[in-house]
């Protein structure tokens, strides 16, 4: 099969493709080897919200929901099973490209618990426990950048688990999450593991900031603060393109990296660009696939996204190197305009919790009704 142009040409750019969504029925219908074949995609990625959609629409899982509740299990046992299950598959549906690109590609990412979001010990015990039941080397678990989060990833990274890092929105937080994956790797060496075979992303988080600080420019109602509307998701992107230079691209801080990368073969934790599609519609619909375009990103598209890329995305190579003083241009407006930066970051990261965690309990609930149901109860 032919791989559409454009999408082609954003992974020869440098930017992986990855699908944000997952279901039983992508995978047994065929239609995610279709995007592998046609659309470049080359990993997915999972949270709370996609699983509670794909179990809450169809029947792709009335039949093991059925074989669950002949064998008495929990909820929670069943919400896990069903789950795994589906990524382990995805895991396999992808081991070629996990091949072919050495490991830095074919990931499926699988998040713990978003109840645990302020729990360090929960999260490490339950990310140790994904990996051995998923039981395949592309998997990624997704651990959230909260503040308990943060040693979380050092810890798990020491076990040499590799981890998608979730929930970013701020670059004083990424730094942080940098910091912890290399504190991991470091603890990871100490212990025997073989660092060439851990991989890291983070997750920056884009439409979300817009959607956020454009709400409270549109309050402030000034010429120069409703002139900002849309800026701020790619400009605070490109910040934190430019930290991940810092730390693992010949910036200034990056022989931390670059004596782990000599020593053990450690790998760059890639920034990933998550919440990419657009949600005012007074927005181009690729914004955040044209105007995010670098060497060693990764872009997680929702579908629709995806498509939208395939069908008029014009790539026109790298797009954020050598942009950040631009970029902080717009946060300095920001500021000077009476956009609280700080407070900006901790409600998106509260919500962003918050929306995880009601997911997570809808999921719950659902797959209940459906185990009494199979049940006869």
């Amino acid at each position: 099969m032919t791989q559409n142009a454009n999408l082609a040409a954003l992974s020869a750019a440098g930017v992986s493709v990855w699908l944000d969504d997952l279901s039983r029925g992508r995978i047994q219908s065929g239609n995610l080897q279709n995007l592998i074949d046609t659309r470049s995609v080359v990993g997915v990625t999972t949270n709370p919200s996609i699983f509670q959609g794909a179990l809450s629409q169809g029947h792709d899982y009335d039949g093991q929901v059925r074989e669950l509740a002949a064998r008495g299990a929990d909820v929670e046992s069943a919400v896990r099973t069903i789950t795994t299950d589906d990524v382990r598959n995805a895991c396999d549906l992808f081991a070629g490209v996990f091949a072919a690109s050495k490991g830095v590609d074919g990931r499926v990412s699988i998040e713990v618990d978003p109840r645990l979001a302020h729990d360090t010990d929960g999260t490490v015990a339950q990310a140790i426990e994904l990996w051995k039941i998923v039981d395949r080397p592309n998997l990624l678990i997704k651990i959230p950048a909260t503040e308990a989060g943060l040693p979380a990833i050092t810890r798990v990274i020491a076990e040499g688990i590799s981890v998608n890092v979730t929930l970013i929105f701020s670059v004083q937080r990424h730094v942080a999450v940098m910091g912890a994956y290399l504190d991991g790797l470091r603890n990871a060496k100490i212990a025997g593991h073989d660092l060439a075979q851990i991989h890291s992303v983070a997750s920056f988080f884009v439409s979300r900031v817009d959607t956020e600080i454009d709400k409270r420019l549109e309050a402030i109602g000034t010429d120069e603060a409703l002139a900002l509307r849309g800026k701020a998701g790619i400009a605070n992107a490109r910040l934190a393109y430019a930290a991940y230079q810092d730390a693992f691209d010949g910036g200034s801080h990056t022989s931390v990296y670059a004596g782990l990368a000599a020593s053990g073969g450690a790998n760059k934790q890639r920034p990933l660009w998550a919440s990419t599609g657009v949600k005012n519609p007074d927005y181009a619909d690729t914004m955040y696939v044209t105007e995010l375009v670098a060497p060693n990103t990764v872009n997680t598209l929702p579908e629709k996204t995806l498509e939208a890329a395939a069908d008029h995305a014009v790539i026109a190579g790298d797009t954020i190197s050598g942009t950040a003083a631009e970029a902080q241009a717009v946060f300095d407006g920001l500021s000077a305009a009476g956009v609280d930066l700080d407070d900006v970051f901790a409600v998106l990261e509260s919500e962003g919790v918050e929306k995880f965690v009601t997911a997570w309990q809808e999921l719950l609930e659902a797959t209940t009704e459906q185990l009494k149901a199979a049940g006869g109860n």
